[in-house]
């Protein structure tokens, strides 16, 4: 089934196909995450508002999430807002706040078909009530999917998950809960607000930008680094297809020989 979906992702693209021909299936990434960035100026190049941008993007979420699922990715976690978001024109924070509302009614019951369950990474406080209600009430109607995790990252910053971290950590201390000579990495990742997620091992980031823009900096320590010129709303399961063979073709020794 996976094999007859890459052949008809491919259409016919030889030098598409000359790169997924050899994926292995018992050797997918557990956790991939996406920076989907390029949204605004994919719609720029076409004379389009910004948003439209955004829109398009949010509809590209449930073909890379189905293409993960199919081919047996455990945790896909896209990166949706971050905290520093926040300082785009008020009318386009806006727009992406209301995305939730459209997306998840359009999209829950293919994703509950497919077992898919969502999660979100990042903080609640801040976020409209409108937008944590149509997220609340995913999370809640997918709770029981065993299937792939799509975890949006959402509201979400890196250092200020570490300083959180840290902060929870000093007062465990402090109260007796922890003792400071029994902090290893180990410990300090049950801190982070993906302490119940393996770290990825693969990062995807389109666009052509090169940078990590304070996307789970703890997590991604080795994590595997895949980016690609294209915008997200143009990021096609072929391309997701190529990140995963390229994966696959690299050796992680993580630190070792």
């Amino acid at each position: 089934m996976v094999f007859k979906l890459v052949k008809e992702w491919l259409g016919g693209n030889k030098q598409a196909s000359a790169g997924l021909k050899d994926i292995e299936l018992d050797k997918v990434p557990a956790h991939v995450a996406i920076i989907m960035d390029g949204n605004g100026r994919w719609a720029k190049q076409r004379g389009l508002p910004r948003v439209a941008g955004h829109h398009s993007g949010m509809k590209n979420v449930k073909k890379i999430t189905m293409a993960a699922n199919e081919i047996g990715v455990k945790v896909l976690t896209m990166y949706a807002f971050s905290t520093e978001n926040w300082k785009r024109p008020k009318d386009e924070v806006d727009f992406l706040m209301k995305l939730p509302q459209e997306f998840f009614p359009l999209e829950i019951e293919e994703l509950i078909e497919n077992n898919v369950r969502i999660q979100m990474t990042g903080w609640k406080e801040g976020l409209p009530d409108f937008t944590l209600k149509a997220i609340e009430g995913a999370i809640e109607r997918t709770k029981n999917n065993t299937g792939l995790i799509l975890n949006f990252a959402l509201n979400y910053g890196g250092r200020k998950e570490m300083i959180a971290g840290v902060q929870d950590i000093i007062r465990d201390v402090q109260s007796g809960k922890l003792q400071a000579e029994d902090l290893d990495e180990s410990k300090f990742s049950s801190y982070m607000l993906t302490a119940d997620l393996p770290d990825p091992d693969l990062l995807i980031r389109t666009s052509g930008e090169l940078r990590l823009s304070n996307f789970l900096l703890w997590q991604l320590a080795y994590s595997e680094l895949w980016f690609t010129d294209a915008y997200w709303p143009e990021f096609t399961e072929s391309l997701f297809l190529q990140a995963i063979a390229e994966y696959q073709r690299r050796g992680r020794r993580f630190g070792g020989i």
